[in-house]
């Protein structure tokens, strides 16, 4: 008996099953996508988890949190080219270094290594410590890296949801004096409503509004140069207007492109500031746009401030999740805050120290439940089942 020749697959056949792995190629590649998207966010909410640990341990030890836009300054004088002191301009991270397992980094900066201790000005660009990345401080979602920023970071502290004032905190340098000037504790209470008070140490007994019911940090995005609204602050408004009207900048959106800018090319350098002074650019850096936001907008939306890059104004949490991000409560617990979180009526001004009505100090907040979250004692009541 003769044996059979073999038989192969035609052109059709094999046509099929390229197609057929093809379409099975296709169906699992979104799922890939998912899960590392999935994984990156768990470790983004294990490093705020960690950061609130850190925040916990050091209250411990110093009876207080640490200070944003803390440091040391020079007597007689507070010039930004000196570099013997710091200005007072250093972010809570600095403090928090020991605590997350960066002694050896904080030793460098508390000795002054090649400096002053506690180091300079935080945007000292020969400064070492002040261009290294931490990496509890960088979420894995966020792709930015290298210049022209100095050291990223993606989580922020919550100042609150009012503006007036906070762009110098507690304590102001006057030129006419040379000297620092303390404003009344009523004076920053009034529009100091978050965790975080610049130049001013807040205790765990102050949040009135209980640890579980108030954001203590959140996530913010690292710009990437391409006019994105939540990298890239619209600057130089006026800064009535963005106290009185939350959504001053909406309108400076692309209509066709609403998370950028209009027009990125036109005038950039005057209405964004210099490409090296964007959001997240730098960890030790005090100044609300490195490592600050407040709860007046819902999260990722544009940031509109009403000076330079060291002003204060509408600076909301962001992140490259789909859909939300994550904020830190003040008792540890780690919750995904979505889009679109109830901020109330954003058509209402901020509280201001003169202020009347919702509008005065001590009054409740204006924007829903994430206004509410970002005050901690304006007892508010939170009715509403979180997340955690």
């Amino acid at each position: 008996m003769r044996p059979q020749a073999a038989r192969g697959l035609t052109i059709v056949q094999l046509l099929v099953v390229l197609a057929a792995i093809g379409l099975v190629i296709g169906l699992l590649l979104p799922g890939v996508r998912t899960s590392r998207e999935a994984a990156r966010r768990m470790s983004c909410s294990n490093n705020l988890r960690q950061i609130g640990l850190a925040l916990h341990n050091y209250h411990s030890e110093f009876k207080q949190l640490p200070i944003q836009m803390g440091g040391t300054s020079a007597v007689g004088r507070n010039n930004p080219g000196d570099r013997d002191h710091n200005g007072r301009r250093l972010s809570l991270f600095v403090g928090l270094l020991p605590f997350l397992e960066q002694q050896a980094l904080y030793e460098s900066i508390s000795k002054g290594d090649a400096f002053v201790p506690m180091g300079p000005p935080p945007w000292t660009q020969s400064y070492v410590p002040w261009t290294t990345e931490v990496p509890a401080l960088r979420c894995p979602s966020d792709v930015g890296s290298g210049n022209p920023a100095m050291g990223r970071v993606n989580y922020a502290a919550c100042l609150g949801d009012a503006i007036e004032n906070l762009d110098t905190g507690s304590a102001y340098w006057d030129e006419s004096t040379a000297g620092w000037i303390e404003r009344p504790a009523e004076d920053v209470d009034a529009t100091g409503r978050g965790v975080f008070v610049p130049r001013r140490a807040i205790r765990f007994r102050e949040i009135l509004d209980g640890l579980s019911n108030t954001i203590m940090l959140g996530e913010i995005i690292t710009d990437l140069g391409d006019g994105d609204v939540r990298g890239a602050a619209s600057l130089h408004n006026a800064m009535h207007a963005v106290i009185d009207q939350p959504i001053h900048c909406e309108d400076q959106r692309d209509p066709e492109r609403p998370k950028f800018w209009i027009d990125v090319g036109k005038d950039s350098h005057q209405r964004f500031g210099p490409p090296n002074r964007r959001r997240g650019y730098r960890w030790a850096d005090g100044a609300a746009l490195y490592t600050g936001f407040n709860t007046i907008l819902p999260p990722n939306r544009e940031l509109c401030l009403g000076g330079d890059d060291e002003s204060i104004g509408i600076l909301p949490s962001a992140s490259r999740h789909q859909g939300g991000i994550h904020v830190l409560m003040a008792d540890g617990g780690c919750i995904f805050m979505t889009d679109s979180v109830d901020c109330g009526d954003l058509s209402k001004g901020t509280v201001t120290l003169n202020g009347t009505e919702d509008r005065a100090p001590g009054a409740g907040s204006p924007y829903g439940l994430f206004g509410a979250l970002g005050t901690r004692q304006s007892r508010e009541v939170i009715d509403e089942q979180l997340n955690q």
